[in-house]
């Protein structure tokens, strides 16, 4: 091996390792604020660094609204929330153009969807029309309206949540639609010692009002691009593609992982590594986010996309995960 080739590895290595020093002052900080729920964490960093969208689905008052808004804040992003309902309009969201009479001209309004992390709250309560906009824009990194085409700031993520317990007046997103998000997570409920802290404090947004910025949007980014440089050794993608196949073969699968889903599995696994302050790719890493990135794109056999519950599903992959050989050092 050449000297040229030691030394970039090398300094792959020491950026890689304070990209994890940075990152974990990130999670300290938002652990903060969402308590006992570092994994979670852990895994939407790895979701943004993998410059993805990230669908948080559980029940309501778990804190998916305030660990989105404690992301934002520790990573120095712009913030906007968007109340998703029945009556939202796509101009809601993307803008509006208006006439203004004294520069005779129209001038372009921005929706909510132009912040650098966007949350779409209940994001299965709005008509597909509105639905359809939200992702277009999530899909494109862009806003076309009227012919004129705005590019939306960088980095941007959307973070959606939905109820999966409540489906009374909902529009369930369709495959194509829950494709254009890298993870689905769970929150899940606090530990009971965190839990009774939680009640003896009184709750409250003290300790979100309270967090400061670790990073900055121009860091973030070239921790994105960094991202690539995020070696994925052969046999780490001949695992991944182990895990794929045997989603579109297990009897209990009635719909696999598309190539689609593979490569997002190797994105997440590449955030995570740098999460954890790495400049490859273990096989731990595919572990580790392989329910959350695939278990939105396998549909049960004998069951409709729509009717579908996620935990079975999340099921189905983590016995996958348990049974696919991992490769040998």
């Amino acid at each position: 091996m050449s000297t040229d080739v030691v030394t970039l590895r090398k300094d792959s290595s020491l950026a890689a390792e304070r990209i994890g020093e940075r990152l974990r002052a990130v999670g300290d900080a938002v652990g903060q604020v969402v308590r006992g729920k570092r994994e979670v964490i852990d895994q939407l960093l790895a979701g943004i660094l993998a410059e993805g969208h990230l669908l948080l689905e559980d029940v309501p008052g778990v804190g998916k609204t305030t660990l989105a808004q404690a992301l934002a804040r520790a990573l120095g992003l712009s913030f906007s929330r968007i109340q998703v309902t029945s009556d939202l309009l796509p101009s809601d969201i993307l803008g509006v153009n208006t006439w203004n009479p004294a520069k005779s001209a129209f001038e372009f309004h921005p929706g909510p969807i132009f912040a650098q992390l966007v949350l779409a709250d209940e994001v299965n309560r709005t008509t597909p029309r509105t639905q359809s906009a939200l992702l277009e824009a999530m899909g494109e990194s862009q806003v076309s309206l009227d012919g004129r085409t705005h590019q939306l700031p960088r980095p941007f993520c959307v973070v959606a949540t939905q109820n999966p317990r409540e489906h009374a007046g909902t529009y369930p997103l369709p495959e194509s639609q829950l494709d254009r998000f890298l993870l689905r997570l769970e929150i899940g409920y606090p530990a009971g010692d965190v839990e009774r802290d939680i009640l003896l404090a009184g709750g409250g947004d003290g300790p979100l009002a309270a967090l400061e910025p670790v990073l900055e949007a121009a860091e973030l980014l070239r921790m994105q691009q960094a991202r690539e440089s995020v070696a994925v050794d052969p046999s780490i993608a001949d695992y991944a593609m182990r895990l794929v196949e045997a989603t579109r073969e297990n009897p209990l699968v009635g719909l696999g992982v598309s190539t689609r889903g593979a490569l997002s599995l190797l994105r997440a696994a590449r955030g995570r590594a740098l999460v954890d302050g790495r400049a490859f790719v273990l096989p731990d890493d595919l572990k580790a986010m392989a329910v959350a990135c695939l278990s939105h794109r396998i549909v049960p056999a004998g069951r409709e996309a729509e009717e579908m519950d996620r935990r079975e599903a999340g099921r189905i992959v983590r016995d996958i995960v348990d049974r696919v050989a991992v490769p040998q050092a």
